[in-house]
């Protein structure tokens, strides 16, 4: 069975996403990640055809301790996240997902 994609975040943030192709997503508007992003992570980490998590680094600081602890322990599905860290944080995170550092020399 293939795993698809799925992004959460602000609109703005996962329309490029939707436009790309990505089915499955959970919009979380700035004004009310407090209230709902917990939620929205949770449902997308519970989906069973979800392989993959996109969301904004920066959204991180907005999960509760156990979503987060949540988010960063798990490997299936994966949570990968894009801007702020750069490039060392997606290196430990693919890293974690299968298990061996692909760039290791």
């Amino acid at each position: 069975m293939s795993k698809e994609i799925a992004i959460v975040g602000s609109p703005e943030f996962t329309t490029g996403f939707r436009l790309a192709g990505v089915r499955t997503f959970e919009n979380v508007p700035d004004d009310e990640k407090s209230e709902r992003l917990d939620d929205a992570v949770d449902r997308v980490l519970d989906d069973e055809s979800v392989g993959i998590v996109v969301m904004h680094d920066e959204d991180l600081d907005h999960l509760s301790r156990d979503v987060r602890e949540r988010v960063e322990a798990g490997v299936d599905p994966v949570v990968v996240t894009l801007g702020g860290g750069g490039g060392a944080g997606l290196r430990d995170q693919i890293k974690r997902a299968i298990g061996i550092d692909l760039m290791d020399e």
